[in-house]
């Protein structure tokens, strides 16, 4: 049977002014995250605010260390490709 897990990650933006702003610190993000393999990524809170931004990644494999492997290294590409304070991260395993 599948596993899966669900990642939320929630980011602050220090000095952001705008909703442009934040867009241009998020450009390709989701783009970057979904190059993973058997993963689904979206911007999923926060949507209106300056200054933080929620995202979600989900990630499907056979075996859980599969997908323990794979969100980790989805927050290690998050926090490299982002100019953003990383403020939690929550795994929740959906089955």
């Amino acid at each position: 049977m599948a596993k899966a897990c669900l990642l939320r990650i929630d980011l602050h933006f220090g000095g952001c002014r705008s909703l442009k702003e934040k867009r241009q610190r998020l450009k390709g993000i989701g783009a970057r995250l979904g190059q993973l393999a058997n993963v689904a990524v979206c911007e999923s809170a926060y949507q209106d605010s300056h200054q933080r931004s929620q995202w979600s990644i989900v990630a499907v494999a056979a075996d859980a260390v599969v997908v323990e492997k794979t969100l980790t290294e989805a927050e290690r590409r998050l926090e490299q490709a982002i100019d953003a304070q990383l403020i939690g991260a929550e795994r929740e395993w959906l089955c």
